[in-house]
């Protein structure tokens, strides 16, 4: 099975301990991460310094802080936000919502609390960024669909509706792209590019 074959997202927890010797981390300690690929998909290690190995840096490795966890709070029907339709859409696996996970992790990247840790190029040539949560040290695998500038207005517009309460079925793909806009909504539409004379870049 190839690497082409491997869902377009995931999301992954850091250990609490060290995956090589099983210590248990400290809060704040520094430690490394590390992505392997074994029997199809996307694995994590958390390993601390002893452990680690800089000639052993796997496919995308980056240096963190373990934080520990806050105690699990009581689950209150909130309104939706940017972090909670990203993990919504993660968790429907859908290939259709693609473009608007992508939108969203660049959204909370805006908002510092996504941190951008590698790039690495997938056998397909499309590129898999990894970022990690600042507050719950979880990872973010998310295929870079190299959206174009006509294109992302349109998935922005997607966005807005989501983000103004617009449902989505379950299981069901995102909406159209298209007139997803909610009218009177206070929902605002982010910037998320800007224009260079020979190119376009996300503005993060």
């Amino acid at each position: 099975m190839g690497r082409e074959n491997i869902d377009n997202w995931r999301v992954q927890k850091c250990a609490k301990a060290c995956s090589a010797c099983e210590r248990p981390f400290e809060d704040k300690e520094v430690l490394f991460s590390k992505l392997t690929f074994d029997d199809g998909q996307y694995i994590r290690l958390d390993l601390c310094k002893s452990c680690w190995d800089k000639k052993d840096q796997g496919l995308s490795s980056w240096k963190t802080t373990f934080i520990v966890p806050p105690p699990p709070q009581e689950e209150v029907v909130k309104k939706e936000n940017v972090e909670s339709l990203l993990r919504r859409l993660i968790a429907k696996e859908n290939d259709e919502d693609l473009n608007a996970i992508f939108i969203l992790t660049v959204m909370l990247e805006r908002k510092k609390l996504l941190v951008e840790r590698d790039v690495s190029k997938m056998e397909d040539g499309r590129r898999l960024r990894v970022y990690e949560h600042k507050k719950t040290n979880e990872s973010f695998m998310v295929i870079d669909p190299e959206l174009k500038l006509d294109q992302l207005e349109e998935v922005q517009e997607q966005v807005v509706g989501l983000l103004s309460g617009q449902p989505i079925p379950e299981g069901a793909p995102a909406p159209p792209l298209k007139n997803t806009r909610v009218p009177g909504s206070s929902v605002r539409r982010p910037k998320l590019w800007k224009r260079h004379r020979y190119s376009t870049r996300y503005c993060y």
